[in-house]
């Protein structure tokens, strides 16, 4: 079988699943189709229509793109069905129902980014970096009944630097996740629709943690201000550019403001005596106690103005040390 002979779907919203897309199609794979999420309602009024950034590209390239609201609707059911895929590729899409995935001949596996069966969920790359691991990477896998359990095809990993962020390790793996997915179906061409694949439970040995990834919400990147400085630092770094890690900013007289940090540098200086929470200028640095040494804020954003640096956030806001950010012992 060459690649020209392989009809493929593709599945996938967001910038990171088009590097994959972009992939298969300047590397000449014959996608007969790519399936995307409803056009989102963006603007003030909610009356422009946004289509994502797979549909932008498949549009682009004068590809058909399905957009179903429900993936069990028997008309897309029966639109998907009449490409006649033999593979389908999924790439930051939602979870898809037996009769989806399950339809082409040789099945349909996923990019997931972290080595499964680690971080099985929606936010893999956050939660890596705010667990402090240092290497994480990508996996593909056939889809089944549960999420991110499936067998697993292949594994490549990605070395977490310590100065590295979200964003940083996304644009990582988005690169590595278009790599392995060519590997992928280049394996399976390579035997006819035939790959070898292991269980995840063979990855696993008794007393073994695994880590789950839940979709984040904005609760979720709360600052507790009571964990040790590194925890800390990770979990902004682990939320940042986006969402973005926060925390109350409280005055004398009790009113509070949402401040946002993105970049932090972990000093390792002991805070003795001094409550979670409390700031301190140093040397012009703006620090934050924790449950045992200072944190400095390198970037921040106070409500309703422009993120900025700490020095130039510090040059304009007066009294900052008469302000804490509800920490406690």
């Amino acid at each position: 079988m060459e690649k020209k002979d392989l009809r493929v779907v593709f599945m996938g919203t967001p910038e990171f699943a088009v590097e994959t897309l972009k992939a298969l199609v300047e590397g000449g794979y014959n996608v007969v189709a790519v399936v995307t999420q409803p056009d989102k309602p963006v603007g003030r009024h909610q009356d422009t229509l946004q289509p994502s950034q797979v549909k932008q590209y498949a549009v682009e390239k004068g590809m058909p793109v399905l957009q179903p609201v429900k993936m069990k609707d028997p008309d897309f059911v029966e639109q998907l069905r009449a490409y006649k895929a033999d593979l389908q590729v999924v790439v930051a899409f939602r979870m898809l129902p037996k009769v989806v995935w399950d339809m082409p001949r040789f099945g349909t596996f996923n990019v997931h980014a972290a080595l499964l069966p680690q971080y099985r969920g929606a936010a893999p790359i956050n939660w890596a970096i705010i667990n402090g691991e240092k290497q994480t990477g990508v996996t593909t896998f056939f889809l089944d009944h549960d999420i991110d359990t499936g067998r697993i095809i292949m594994q490549e990993p990605f070395e977490i630097k310590d100065d590295y962020n979200a964003e940083d390790v996304y644009n990582g793996l988005m690169h590595l996740g278009a790599d392995i997915a060519i590997k992928t179906i280049d394996k399976i061409i390579a035997g006819n629709g035939v790959v070898s694949s292991l269980p995840q439970h063979e990855l696993t040995e008794a007393g073994f943690k695994l880590h789950d990834a839940p979709k984040i919400f904005k609760e979720t990147c709360f600052i507790d201000w009571n964990r040790t400085s590194t925890e800390i630092h990770n979990f902004v770094r682990g939320l940042a550019p986006y969402p973005g890690a926060w925390t109350n900013l409280i005055g004398k007289d009790g009113k509070q403001t949402i401040l946002k940090i993105f970049k932090t540098t972990n000093v390792l200086i002991p805070c003795n005596g001094k409550q979670p929470g409390e700031l301190m200028i140093y040397n012009n640095n703006l620090l934050v106690a924790t449950c045992n040494a200072w944190l400095q804020l390198d970037e921040i954003q106070l409500s309703g103005k422009k993120r900025m640096d700490a020095k130039t956030f510090l040059n304009g806001f007066r009294n900052i040390e008469d302000y804490h950010t509800g920490g406690k012992c």
